[in-house]
């Protein structure tokens, strides 16, 4: 049975040698991303903060960044890749928020860093 070419596998989404820096102000949400990840193969690191992210950075590599647009209290997730992309101006990343209305994410949407996923 051929396989239909619109579906898509768990398979496509595995690791192929990539890093990932997950970067949430939430504890629980840290999780999720680490179970998924984990299951799909990649090396990861998870901190709690865009300071937390910067600082790491500054000293490793990541090939993909998953930040949360709203991080309470400090730097958003819109500001924390402007910081790190000062020393890593090819730096990949993916930024997610919960919210859509907010002046910061359609910020970050107007410069192309965020997809609304309604």
């Amino acid at each position: 049975m051929a396989r239909d070419k619109s579906l898509v596998s768990i398979e496509d989404y595995a690791s192929k040698g990539e890093s990932i820096l997950v970067v949430d102000d939430v504890k629980e949400q840290r999780e999720i991303a680490s179970s998924i990840l984990k299951k799909l193969g990649y090396s990861f690191t998870t901190v709690s903060s865009g300071e937390e992210a910067v600082d790491y950075l500054k000293n490793n590599s990541a090939d993909l960044l998953v930040l949360d647009m709203i991080m309470d209290p400090g730097i958003d997730g819109l500001d924390t890749y402007k910081r790190i992309l000062e020393f890593h101006p090819r730096q990949k990343a993916i930024i997610v928020s919960g919210l859509s209305e907010t002046d910061r994410v359609k910020e970050a949407q107007r410069l192309g860093y965020l997809l609304e996923m309604n």
